[in-house]
């Protein structure tokens, strides 16, 4: 099984998390999966390097349709390493010979109909460790009781856990900022959406800045958001950029809205319209960037992505305002947090090292969407 250590880059983006940098290149190659569909013998173990890596655990894309970071889905299994995710294609419809009865005619029934089957391989993890040391006797003349002290290394303990909290997160929007660099290099526009695409803005001379303190707009925007919760609903192939038949009920739809966009659209529309339900979005998370908040927390910095997708491929886009998906677009999976000790008897102090291991994928199967304003772009109605 492929590991990479990625606590340099943790490091780097931390800067970006914490406003200390403006959203920088970001390369997410070694982080984010997208499967594959064939599994080669060189998956082998990390110890001995000889035992093949076993799956671990089989999805099975098996949803019964009925027509018309965040959140995100997380598993762990205890053996195994592989995640196997198995789809079948829909079957090609037939003539009905019952109709069609002639006399002397021979109608066959021992024709074998194969399904058409794929399966991609999720076959790769990434890990860090936060390395603390903690003493007790040489640190007690700096206290005056055991509760005292107690509350110094609590502390010291609470500053790893959010450090570590951080990482996590971060990661999290990596693995979702991936995914929205695939679909926008992608450049379909039902599933790369311009909002600023059939707004009249001839008279108006909006920009992304002022766009969202523009009720016509928000409307419109929000009008155009609000559709694709019914089109993902239905089976199509137009929404994944693998083009496969796929349908998103709303019990496993996520969408993720800029909060800098949800409270336009809440303050702007809640003030110009009676019957706001009409016209709001409902159902949704809120990030307040999707890569970092630059150092003035800009429109243009947390609505902008910089990366490097695993495909290769480098897309750098502001004004991203959601993203739209189905629960098993976005994955974290066979997370393992943990915490290992050593005592140094010589010098009498102890370290934890503070683990963590998990799996982020994309599948890009499953259906994706993003929706960005750009009035720089030509204007192309759906």
């Amino acid at each position: 099984m492929r590991v990479e250590q990625i606590h340099e880059i943790l490091n780097d983006t931390t800067g970006e998390i914490l406003g200390k940098t403006d959203v920088i290149n970001e390369d997410l190659s070694n982080i984010v999966d997208i499967g594959k569909e064939i599994f080669n013998t060189d998956n082998v173990d990390n110890y001995v390097k000889k035992l093949v890596n076993r799956i671990g655990k089989t999805v099975f894309v098996n949803r019964k349709y009925k027509g018309s970071v965040p959140s995100v889905f997380m598993d762990s299994w205890e053996f195994g390493s592989v995640l196997q995710k198995v789809s079948a294609e829909l079957p090609e419809a037939s003539e009905n010979e019952s109709w069609k009865l002639e006399d002397g005619t021979e109608y066959k029934t021992d024709i074998f109909y194969q399904p058409e089957i794929s399966a991609k391989f999720y076959n790769s993890k990434v890990t860090f460790e936060i390395n603390m040391s903690f003493t007790e006797k040489q640190i007690k003349e700096s206290f005056n009781s055991a509760s005292e002290m107690n509350g110094f290394l609590s502390m010291l303990t609470t500053a790893i856990d959010n450090s570590m909290t951080i990482k996590i997160n971060n990661l999290i929007m990596k693995t979702i900022n991936n995914m929205t660099g695939e679909t926008l290099h992608d450049d379909i526009e039902t599933r790369s959406v311009n909002l600023a695409s059939g707004f009249d803005n001839s008279d108006k001379n909006l920009t992304l800045e002022t766009a969202l303190t523009n009720s016509d707009f928000i409307r419109h925007a929000s009008h155009k958001i609000n559709v694709f919760k019914d089109r993902l609903a239905n089976i199509s192939t137009l929404f994944n950029v693998g083009n496969k038949e796929r349908f998103t009920p709303s019990d496993k739809l996520h969408l993720v809205i800029l909060s800098e966009f949800a409270s336009a659209s809440d303050v702007y529309l809640n003030s110009d319209v009676h019957h706001n339900e009409m016209t709001k979005i409902s159902g949704y998370e809120t990030v307040p960037y999707w890569q970092g908040s630059g150092e003035t927390y800009s429109l243009d910095e947390t609505s902008k992505i910089n990366v490097k997708t695993t495909s290769g491929n480098t897309v750098e886009q502001d004004g991203i305002i959601a993203v739209m998906f189905d629960s098993e677009a976005v994955g974290v999976a066979n997370t393992d947090n943990r915490v290992t000790t050593n005592y140094n008897p010589k010098a009498e102090f102890y370290t934890n090292y503070y683990k963590f291991d998990a799996s982020y994928f994309n599948d890009l199967n499953e259906n994706f969407v993003v929706f960005y304003i750009d009035f720089d772009e030509p204007d192309v109605e759906e």
